[in-house]
C-alpha cells in the first residue's frame, strides 16, 4: 500500500473511532484532503492506483457538510477502496450517499419530554420581546432554561416576630394590619412612603424611597407581612425598604426563605421572582428526570421535579439541603459519563504500540547518577506497561516540583526513539520549554558518557541515544533556524522535540509522532491537548502535573486519565515552611530575609503586577524592586524580572542570579514555573491572595531544592 494510502486508513480509522465528528485531523477532513490529494497523485503510478485516488476524493468531498449516516457510509467505502476493494456506494437521488443498511443501535431512550420546555421565552404570559431579551442575558432563553436558572442564595425571612420582641440588627418577618400610612415628596423631589403597622403586641414604622405607587398600595386597615433588616431612627426601631406582601396562605417574598436571583438591567427582584414562581410551577412537573428509580433510592436522592421546585421555593433549609444535594449529584454524574465516553472513544481508536525492552529500560536507570524513589519507579512502570498495548495510553502523571517526574518521562521518550516514532513535550510558557529542553540534554548527557563504560544494554542505548536528537520549538525561534526545525521534525531526524503552543501551529507535522507529553496540564485546554495529540496517528499521551489533586476529584474530572501520583521526595529535598502573614507583619518578613542572606543564602519577592495601577493596590514588581533596593535592602544586591522584559535581558538576570551575584530576585508571576536556584531559601508571596492555589504551590517549588531548609512566607490581609 502507498505511504499516503496508509496515511488516510490511519486518519479515517481515527475518524470512525471518534463518532464521525470530523476532529480526526486540524481543521477537518476536507482540508486535509486537499494535501492528500496532491500527494497521493504524485505517488501513484499504476492506474489502478491512480483510479483509487480519483474514488477516494470523490468519495470525502465535502464531508464537512454531510449528515452523520453519510459521512459514515462515505469513510467505510472509502477504506474498502483503499484496501483495493470495490466501493459499494450507492447515492440518493440528491447525489448524497445513501444511509448505510445496517445503523448502530440507539441506547434506550428516556420517556418524551414536553416539547414546549424548549419554546422561546416570549410564549411566556407577561414577558414581551424586551424581556425576553434581558433574561437572555441571564443566559435563559428557553423555558428550561429558566427552570435552571438556579437563585444565588436565599434570604431566610421565615421567622415570624411579634413587634414588641424587635431588637436592632434582626433579620425577621413581621404580620399585621397597617394602621397609617402617607407619601411626602422631599426637597430633593425625593419620594417617601412611610407606614405604621401593628400586630397587637406593638407597632413599627416601614419606610421606602422613590416607590411612589406604594401609595395606592398600603392603604390603611390593609393586613400585609414585612420582612428585612430592623434598623434604629431617631431611637425607634424601623424597617427601611422592606420585601412586604399581602397577608395570604402562600407567601413568595416574606415568611420563608426567599430565592434571590441573578439580576440584570431592566429586571427588579420581585418581578423575576414571580415569574420564576409561575414558571416552576406550571412547568417544573414536565420534566423528565434522567436517573433511575433505583439509583435514587440507592443513594438516598429526591427525584428531579421535587428539587427543582425545592431549589427554587424551599419549604426549609432541610429540603433546600436535598434539593442540592440530587442536583449537584446529577452534575458530577454528566460529567463522568462525559469524561467516561472520552475514554472509551479514545480506547476504541487503534494505537501505535511502543515496545518496551527491560534491557534498554535497566541500562537507563543503571546510567543515572542517582537512584528512583519507590514512587517513582511504581510510576515508570505503570506508564512502560500501557505503550506496549494496542490502544493509546491517556495517563496523569501528578508529582510535587522536584519529585523527579521528568527523568520519568525522559525514560519514556527514549522507549519511543527506540522504537522509530517520535516524542514531544509541550510546556505552558518559554521559560519552562527552555528548562525541559536544558534538563533533557543534561541527562542525555549523562546517559551518553555512561554508555560508553559498557555493561548490560549499554550497546542499545548507545543505539538509541545516536538517534535522539533534540530540538526546543517555540515563538522566540528566529524564522531562518524554526524552518530547518520544521524541516527536521516532519523527516524524522529530530525525535525529542521540546516545545510551546508553537507545537500545534500549522506547518508543525511530524514524521511519525508516538508519544504526547503535555506539563503543567491545567495551563492547556481540552482542545489544546486534543491538537498536538491530532498530530500524530493517536499516539500515547502522557499529561503532568505538580499541583496536588484529590484523588476522588482526579477521579471526577479527569476520568478519561488514568492516574500515577509520586508522593515521594528525592533524598535531597526539604518540606517547605510555609507561613501567612499580615501585612503588619512585613518587617519581620524583610528582617527574616536578611538573615537568610547573612548566612549566603538568596531570596525570591513577587509581586502580582508589573507597574502600579489607580484601580489596583496590589504590590507592583517595579516599584517595589526600587523600594526594596533604596529603602529596605540597600546594603544587598537585587534583580528584577517581569515578562515585559526582552529574553536576553531576563535570561541575563536570571543567569546572574543562578551564579549567586543576586541576593533578591524582585518579579511576577514569570518566576512560576522553570527556575531552579538550589541555593534561594526564601519564597516572599506579597498579595498572596491575588493568585490561584496552583500558583502558590507552584511559587514554593522554586525553593527548598537544595541541601538548606527553606521557606515561604505568603503575606496577604486575608
Amino acid at each position: 500500500m502507498l505511504v499516503s494510502f496508509e496515511k488516510l486508513v490511519k486518519i479515517l480509522s481515527l475518524e470512525k473511532g471518534q463518532d464521525y465528528r470530523d476532529r480526526a485531523v486540524i481543521g477537518g477532513l476536507d482540508k486535509f484532503l486537499q494535501t492528500w490529494h496532491n500527494e497521493a497523485r504524485a505517488e501513484a503510478v499504476t492506474e489502478a492506483q491512480k483510479a483509487t485516488v480519483a474514488d477516494v476524493h470523490a468519495l470525502l468531498s465535502g464531508y464537512a457538510q454531510r449528515e452523520r449516516g453519510e459521512r459514515m457510509q462515505a469513510v467505510q467505502a472509502a477504506l474498502e477502496r483503499l484496501h483495493g476493494m470495490p466501493a459499494a456506494v450507492s447515492t440518493t437521488n440528491t447525489g448524497h450517499l445513501a444511509e448505510p443498511a445496517q445503523t448502530e443501535r440507539a441506547p434506550d431512550k428516556l420517556p418524551e419530554e414536553d416539547p414546549r420546555l424548549n419554546a422561546p421565552l416570549e410564549q411566556l404570559r407577561g414577558v414581551s420581546k424586551i424581556y425576553a431579551r434581558r433574561l437572555a442575558r441571564l443566559g435563559a432563553h428557553t423555558i428550561r432554561d429558566l427552570l435552571y436558572l438556579f437563585p444565588t442564595r436565599y434570604d431566610d425571612f421565615g421567622t415570624l416576630a411579634k413587634i414588641s420582641e424587635l431588637w436592632y440588627g434582626q433579620q425577621v418577618t413581621v404580620a399585621g394590619v397597617i394602621k397609617s400610612a402617607n407619601t411626602r415628596t422631599t426637597q430633593r423631589n425625593t419620594t417617601v412612603t412611610t407606614i405604621t403597622i401593628s400586630d397587637g403586641t406593638g407597632t413599627v414604622q416601614a419606610t421606602w424611597f422613590n416607590q411612589p405607587f406604594l401609595e395606592k398600595q398600603l392603604q390603611p386597615g390593609r393586613r400585609i407581612v414585612l420582612s428585612g433588616r430592623v434598623d434604629e431612627y431617631l431611637g425607634r426601631l424601623v424597617f427601611s425598604s422592606p420585601e412586604w406582601e399581602p397577608l395570604q396562605t402562600n407567601l413568595l417574598h416574606t415568611g420563608r426563605l426567599v430565592p434571590v436571583y441573578p439580576l440584570t438591567e431592566g429586571l427588579t427582584a420581585r418581578w423575576l421572582r414571580r415569574l420564576m414562581h409561575s414558571v416552576v410551577e406550571e412547568w417544573a412537573g414536565k420534566l423528565v428526570d434522567p436517573l433511575p428509580a433505583d439509583l435514587r433510592q440507592q443513594w438516598n436522592l429526591t427525584d428531579l421535579i421535587s428539587s427543582i421546585r425545592q431549589i427554587h421555593f424551599p419549604d426549609s433549609k432541610e429540603l433546600l439541603d436535598q434539593a442540592r444535594r440530587r442536583l449537584a449529584f446529577e452534575e458530577f454524574l454528566l460529567i463522568q459519563l462525559g469524561v467516561l465516553r472520552q475514554r472509551r472513544l479514545w480506547e476504541a481508536d487503534p494505537g501505535q504500540p511502543l515496545a518496551v525492552s527491560t534491557e534498554l529500560v535497566d541500562a537507563i536507570l543503571a546510567a543515572l547518577p542517582f537512584p528512583l524513589t519507590g514512587a517513582q519507579k511504581r510510576s515508570l512502570d505503570e506508564i512502560l506497561s500501557d505503550l506496549p498495548r494496542p490502544h493509546a495510553m491517556s495517563r496523569l502523571l501528578q508529582g510535587d516540583v522536584g519529585s523527579g517526574k521528568t527523568v520519568v518521562a525522559v525514560t519514556a521518550m527514549l522507549v519511543a526513539v527506540a522504537n522509530g516514532a517520535q516524542a514531544a513535550i509541550m510546556a505552558p510558557t518559554e521559560i519552562l520549554a527552555e528548562q525541559h529542553y536544558r534538563t533533557i540534554n543534561e541527562l542525555l548527557s549523562i546517559l551518553q558518557e555512561a554508555s560508553t563504560r559498557g555493561g548490560n544494554g549499554q550497546g542499545q542505548l548507545r543505539e538509541v541515544l545516536q538517534r535522539a536528537s533534540v530540538r526546543l520549538l517555540t515563538g522566540s525561534v528566529p524564522k531562518g533556524e524554526k524552518s530547518a526545525i520544521l524541516q527536521e521534525i516532519e523527516q524524522g531526524e529530530a525525535m525529542l522535540i521540546v516545545g510551546t503552543h508553537a507545537l500545534i501551529q500549522e506547518g508543525v507535522n511530524f514524521r511519525n509522532l508516538g508519544l504526547v507529553i503535555v506539563d503543567e496540564q491545567h495551563r492547556f485546554g481540552v482542545n489544546q491537548r486534543a491538537a498536538l495529540r491530532q498530530k500524530g496517528y493517536n499516539p500515547h499521551m502522557l499529561v503532568m502535573s505538580a499541583t496536588p489533586i484529590p484523588r476522588s476529584l482526579a477521579l471526577t474530572i479527569y476520568g478519561d486519565l488514568d492516574i500515577s501520583v509520586i508522593d515521594e521526595l528525592p533524598p535531597n529535598r526539604q518540606a517547605v515552611e510555609t507561613r501567612w502573614l499580615m501585612p503588619s507583619e512585613r518587617e519581620r518578613a524583610y528582617a527574616f530575609l536578611r538573615h537568610q542572606v547573612a548566612q549566603g543564602r538568596q531570596a525570591f519577592v513577587i509581586c502580582p503586577l508589573v507597574e502600579e495601577s489607580e484601580k489596583s493596590e496590589a504590590k507592583a514588581a517595579v516599584s517595589e524592586y526600587e523600594y526594596l533596593r533604596d529603602e529596605v535592602f540597600p546594603q544587598l544586591r537585587l534583580g528584577m524580572l517581569h515578562g515585559r522584559m526582552k529574553s536576553q535581558q531576563k535570561e541575563e538576570t536570571m543567569a546572574a542570579f543562578k551564579r549567586g551575584e543576586l541576593d533578591i530576585l524582585v518579579s511576577t508571576a514569570v518566576v512560576e514555573v522553570g527556575i531552579d536556584v538550589p541555593n534561594a531559601t526564601v519564597m516572599l508571596v506579597e498579595g498572596a491572595n491575588r493568585f490561584g492555589l496552583a500558583q502558590l504551590h507552584q511559587f514554593r517549588g522554586r525553593v527548598g531544592r537544595g541541601a538548606h531548609k527553606s521557606y515561604c512566607l505568603l503575606i496577604a490581609d486575608t
